[in-house]
């Protein structure tokens, strides 16, 4: 994973336009992702993102947040911190994407190979604050086929009573040409 210009810390507050358009392929009430600001420094890419699900999308309440929000929730900041990192040119791998490529690929071609989660303390799923890294990225052809880019990330959230969860992603953009 490269960044794609210097190495000098960079800090993008939240860009309300592109997060309402990331959100679109989402139901009203399944709109958790509040806001988001991503950050390059050393040359990982990280979103810091706030959240709050007033009402479960599929079962009663539970009184915390539980893994089917931890995954919608870990969706919408990724595809965020995606189309972010695509439109400010902030990752090598996504050099040759544009906003519209982004668009095409997002619900189609961005794949969880792989999620797993650590669940510490209980969240408060009312208001809870998130973080997205990538650790690695890298473009790649197996065995001459199409390209794609493999990333492996990292997540958390917390709250403010102490509440946290945490684990590690696999993510697989297929046809990346």
């Amino acid at each position: 994973m490269t960044a794609q210009q210097d190495t000098a810390p960079r800090e993008f507050g939240n860009d309300a336009e592109l997060l309402e358009r990331v959100l679109v392929p989402y139901k009203a009430h399944c709109k958790y992702l509040t806001s988001a600001t991503v950050s390059v420094k050393d040359g990982r890419v990280t979103a810091r993102c706030e959240f709050g699900i007033p009402e479960s999308c599929y079962i009663d309440d539970t009184g915390h947040l539980n893994a089917v929000e931890v995954n919608i929730s870990y969706n919408q900041m990724m595809y965020y911190a995606v189309a972010k990192s695509v439109k400010e040119g902030l990752l090598e791998e996504f050099g040759n994407w544009t906003l519209e490529d982004y668009w095409r690929h997002q619900l189609p071609d961005i794949l969880i190979a792989r999620f797993g989660g650590n669940f510490r303390r209980p969240i408060n799923a009312r208001a809870f604050s998130g973080e997205f890294t990538f650790t690695s990225v890298e473009r790649r052809s197996p065995g001459g086929s199409a390209p794609m880019i493999l990333a492996d990330t990292q997540y958390r959230y917390w709250d403010e009573a102490g509440g946290r969860c945490d684990g590690e992603v696999k993510l697989a953009f297929v046809n990346a040409e």
